[in-house]
């Protein structure tokens, strides 16, 4: 078991974080103390799995045709675990399905090809967001060059992806609120996000909050032009009992890459060619990495890819090819230039 990534890094033997992510250390055995942490919660996950699928169940049986229009909203980025999630949730549940695409800009065009198939494959609606150049060319120079959120946030992605989910995670947020729309789906990972949050109600405190330090974090001229993309003030009042569950079911159901990947193409789904190790839908995502890598010493998947691993759900080889390859400079270039930096 190799424990240097391609980098020389020091990397645990047993999941694939570096020395340089925060707060790391390595026993005599060279296992991390994130892995020695887990050891206890991957015991149980069989069992912790089924009661989550359990839990889906009957929260669906519950919401399912009771809403004016749809039963679920989903963020559909076009890339593999939402495409994934988006036939998961129709095929598995017979909901009626809004699929919302964030368009930053910097979707990949087989990416769209993928969405319209899909989408029309699955017969769910479709619609897509797009903010202006402009707004989206601010916000994303920023964060390229500055960290701008807590740092416990940048543990998991980079400064570029958080403003981006960010806007995301608002946009289908207000749609279901709005629309009166029980459910939001997410096609997160199984290392993305913990079980824990795998099925929870929305809560407008908590949202409030952090889309209050969301706005804080952003400078005044920027954070008044993104202010249309978050939940109004009056909507806690407006819609206080009808905030939506969020769900991620990708975290309890069975996750299998070459099988997904085999389902995928069975339904018109195919790979794009311009985009990185770690995104199936994003011309932006090598770039952050880049940005990220260059300002914290790690990679900003590194932490989602770790937990797969030690799941079993990625191979260890294969994870560190994800992690410890270097950025296409061509991609990376492309973001920069169409940024202006």
């Amino acid at each position: 078991m190799h424990n240097r990534s391609p980098g020389n890094l020091k990397i645990c033997s047993r999941c694939i974080l570096p020395e340089t992510f925060p707060g790391i250390k390595f026993d005599d055995q060279g296992i991390c103390n994130y892995c020695r942490k887990e050891q206890k919660a991957l015991q149980k996950s069989v069992e912790k799995k089924a009661q989550y699928r359990r839990r889906l169940d009957d929260l669906i049986n519950d919401i399912k045709g009771k809403a004016p229009l749809y039963d679920a909203v989903m963020a559909y980025s076009g890339g593999k675990d939402s495409s994934y999630t988006l036939k998961l949730i129709k095929e598995q549940y017979r909901l009626k399905l809004l699929a919302i695409t964030f368009d930053n800009h910097f979707v990949s065009p087989m990416a769209w090809e993928n969405i319209r198939t899909v989408t029309n494959t699955l017969e769910v609606d479709h619609i897509s967001f797009r903010p202006p150049w402009p707004v989206a060319k601010k916000i994303f120079s920023l964060t390229a060059q500055r960290d701008i959120f807590p740092r416990p946030t940048l543990l998991r992605a980079s400064a570029v992806c958080t403003s981006c989910m960010g806007m995301v995670k608002g946009v289908v947020l207000r749609t279901a609120l709005e629309m009166k729309i029980p459910l939001v789906a997410f096609g997160w990972s199984p290392g993305q996000a913990p079980i824990h949050s795998a099925i929870l109600k929305t809560n407008p405190k908590l949202i409030r909050q952090n889309q209050m330090a969301f706005g804080n974090a952003l400078p005044e001229d920027i954070r008044k032009e993104l202010k249309p993309y978050f939940i109004p003030e009056v909507y806690y009042q407006e819609y206080a009992d009808s905030f939506p569950y969020n769900i991620h079911p990708l975290a309890f159901f069975d996750y299998d890459e070459e099988e997904i990947m085999s389902e995928m193409r069975e339904l018109g789904w195919r790979p794009p060619e311009d985009t990185d190790t770690n995104s199936t839908n994003c011309l932006l995502n090598a770039f952050a990495n880049q940005c990220h890598i260059d300002r914290h010493g790690f990679h900003p998947y590194v932490w989602e890819i770790a937990n797969m691993v030690r799941q079993g759900v990625v191979d260890r080889d294969e994870g560190i090819a994800k992690i410890y390859s270097p950025q296409d400079p061509d991609m990376v270039k492309y973001a920069k230039e169409k940024l202006g930096l």
